[in-house]
């Protein structure tokens, strides 16, 4: 339980106890009335601009490659 809370960014357990007791009937519901994303196949790739910035940013001296 400890990481489902984690997991949704609980403050305390309290708060994922109500997900967790919730009627599994209502949680499939909720599952089937979703629609995925329409998302395209393919790899990420960063734009030119973000690679750019990245490129500037120094990294710390302790960081290791």
């Amino acid at each position: 339980m400890r990481k489902v809370s984690l997991w949704l960014g609980h403050a305390n357990l309290q708060s994922t106890e109500v997900y967790l007791r919730a009627d599994p009937t209502e949680k499939l519901e909720a599952l089937a009335a979703m629609v995925p994303p329409m998302l395209k196949p393919g790899r990420f790739r960063a734009p030119d601009k973000l690679l750019a910035m990245l490129s500037t940013v120094k990294r710390r001296p302790d960081y290791a490659e």
